[in-house]
């Protein structure tokens, strides 16, 4: 169960890492232009790169706090967080008609919510 929920956090973790930075790096127009980054149109530059910055910090808080036994409670707390964030992206994407980013969106909430049980419940690291 703990080697399951340490590849599940480091997919994640990639997720968070590329997604995050492709809306930092990348500019607004051309995100709004690639699948399921139509919501970028919408957004203000300034929201997209907040966000981005804030998935890439998202990226470090299910990995890093456990790996260096510092705060290791972060990291379940950071799972929970994703889940409310995949929750608010499913509810965008379901507005815009875009049935695939939700899937997606879904997936990575579900990937959050076994990281957060696992890592609150049986394979806490305070216990």
């Amino acid at each position: 169960m703990n080697l399951a929920l340490w590849i599940v956090a480091g997919l994640l973790a990639a997720v968070m890492l590329f997604g995050g930075a492709a809306k930092v790096l990348v500019p607004r127009e051309k995100l709004a232009a690639a699948p399921g980054g139509g919501w970028t149109g919408d957004a203000s530059t300034g929201f997209v790169k907040t966000l981005g910055a804030v998935e890439v910090l998202a990226a470090a808080g299910v990995l890093l706090p456990a790996a260096a036994g510092v705060a290791p409670v972060m990291v379940p707390v950071t799972a929970v967080c994703w889940v409310l964030l995949m929750a608010g992206a499913m509810v965008t994407h379901l507005r815009r008609g875009e049935g695939a980013a939700v899937v997606a969106n879904l997936v990575y909430l579900a990937m959050a919510a076994f990281v957060a049980w696992g890592r609150f419940g049986p394979e806490s690291f305070t216990g």
